[in-house]
């Protein structure tokens, strides 16, 4: 038996998974201003607003997607309680 098809096809599956994470991490994350208290944000709409899935009660990263003043779209990241906060006694 040859194992070397195997082994080549297994290799290149998990190269590709990896490629692939990755650009989707960086591309998350490109364009994401943090927010720093009193900073002004000038939101005219709110498109979303995401944050990672948690059993816990923690603080978390938080996204939110929305539309500026001047017509332009625009992300911030902020930190914030999870939802699952608020389902706690």
């Amino acid at each position: 038996m040859n194992i070397r098809p195997f082994l080549l096809t297994a290799t290149l599956a998990c190269c590709s998974y990896a490629a692939l994470a990755q650009a989707n991490d960086t591309s998350a994350t490109s364009n994401q201003t943090p927010y720093q208290y009193g900073m002004p944000l000038h939101v005219a709409k709110v498109l979303s607003l995401t944050e990672p899935p948690t059993l816990e009660c923690k603080v978390i990263t938080a996204d939110m997607k929305y539309i500026d003043n001047t017509g332009k779209p625009a992300q911030i990241s902020y930190r914030k309680l999870s939802d699952a906060c608020s389902q706690q006694n």
